[in-house]
């Protein structure tokens, strides 16, 4: 398993810098593209981009406008005069149909229905709170999406860095073979040692297939969200938004989650106080005029009527009000203090995963350094005939995993700061 580490920077610094590539990487997209639906659709390079592109095909996007709409109307309806708009009464009595002496009657009036003792306000109230609601609701559903999407990118890059690994890894392994079976001709190794190199050769290239198809399947995952292909070369910086933070481990009440339960338990309550001022039906005003006579040869006569609906008692729909928004706002005042721990120990858990990887990225860096050294003295030693090839294939199967994890620490930190920005409640920018 010879892997020169000139190689395997190159292929490590192609997965993880913009400005490089991998060509079989390369080579593999634009084999996909081929199909059409690679090829069609626009590449995204970074995570804002991502999640622009998510966003965009999510239903919340698509409704939040006619959401606001809505709650738009209930507001105009609460701030008008009356609970629903007038109706117009017209009716007509006659004799016509049996004795017809003349006698006519009509009568037009107008019915308004008026509002309760302070339901007007509450319900202005409760409309206000569902309008506030609305914009809650649609930045939760982006911090949700946002979590989602921060896993699919992180995970795609792991997926690329472990193909450039594993490739290396074949590419060490393929030229270690190579020497071994010239040497073994030249009679300086034993056909063993042959059978070794070759199987280290077989190992590596069934490592460099998996990795490929979870790569592939890392793509499709990240594919699924934003529906455009992801660029053959990923900016892999750490989001700029996480410096600088302040240390606070309880999250503010501005996070997407809270205020979505807040404003989820202040509806709640509002339609609650609601429900509280609507003992009954809604009265009604009626206003009318009366025109009639009593027979043939009558003049017609003219009165005004000025009416009161008053309905008495209470229903059991108005009861079920009162309790549904009862139980509604124990449940999001419930859910509000949940998630408000909940969100305290991701944040503290993040916090602490940041300050891990950094310090295992170090550890990994040093120990990568050392086990680069030590690959180079005994690949010296093994020319010389001074180290068997044991021994060679176990150094040279250390300094890979040695550059794998200082490799994969410092993509470990990157992913960690994205895990903060997502317990702090911050979209990408």
């Amino acid at each position: 398993m010879y892997f020169p580490f000139p190689t395997l920077s190159r292929a490590v610094s192609g997965a993880l810098r913009p400005s490089a590539a991998l060509p079989s990487l390369c080579g593999l997209l634009l084999a996909l593209g081929t199909t059409g639906a690679w090829a069609q659709a626009p590449a995204v390079t970074t995570l804002k981009q991502a999640f622009d592109a998510a966003w965009l095909r999510q239903p919340e996007a698509a409704s939040a406008e006619l959401h606001r709409q809505a709650a738009q109307g209930r507001k105009a309806a609460a701030q008008s005069w009356t609970v629903e708009p007038p109706s117009l009464e017209i009716s007509t009595k006659t004799d016509r149909l049996n004795r017809n002496e003349g006698s006519r009657e009509l009568e037009v009036g107008v019915a308004v229905p008026l509002w309760l003792p302070g339901e007007r306000g509450r319900s202005l109230a409760l409309a206000e709170a569902e309008a506030g609601a609305v914009d809650s609701r649609t930045s939760a559903t982006q911090w949700r999406l946002a979590g989602t999407l921060r896993d699919a990118w992180w995970g795609l890059h792991r997926a690329r860095v472990e193909v450039g690994l594993a490739r290396a890894r074949q590419e060490g392994a393929a030229q270690l073979a190579r020497d071994v079976a010239r040497r073994v001709a030249a009679g300086e190794l034993a056909k063993a040692d042959q059978h070794q190199a070759d199987g280290a050769l077989a190992a590596a290239q069934a490592e460099l297939a998996a990795s490929q198809a979870s790569q592939t399947q890392a793509e499709q995952a990240l594919r699924a969200l934003t529906a455009e292909a992801p660029a053959p070369a990923l900016l892999d910086a750490p989001e700029a938004a996480a410096i600088g933070l302040p240390e606070e481990t309880e999250p503010t009440p501005a996070h997407p989650a809270l205020r979505e339960l807040s404003d989820r338990a202040l509806m709640a309550e509002r339609a609650r106080d609601l429900a509280g001022v609507q003992q009954r039906a809604n009265p009604e005003l009626t206003l009318a005029t009366t025109r009639d006579r009593g027979a043939f040869g009558e003049r017609y006569g003219q009165t005004v009527t000025l009416g009161l609906r008053f309905p008495l008692g209470a229903s059991g729909v108005n009861q079920a009000k009162r309790a549904t928004a009862g139980a509604e706002l124990v449940e999001a005042q419930t859910l509000l203090t949940l998630e408000r721990q909940r969100l305290s120990g991701e944040l503290i858990g993040a916090r602490a995963r940041l300050l891990a990887a950094q310090a295992a990225t170090e550890a990994a860096s040093r120990r990568a350094g050392l086990a680069r050294e030590t690959r180079g003295f005994v690949e010296k030693s093994f020319r010389a005939g001074e180290t068997d090839l044991p021994s060679r294939l176990r150094v040279e199967l250390e300094a890979f995993e040695a550059e794998r994890q200082a490799t994969l620490a410092r993509l470990n930190v990157n992913q960690a700061i994205s895990a903060l920005n997502q317990a702090l409640g911050l979209l990408p920018q």
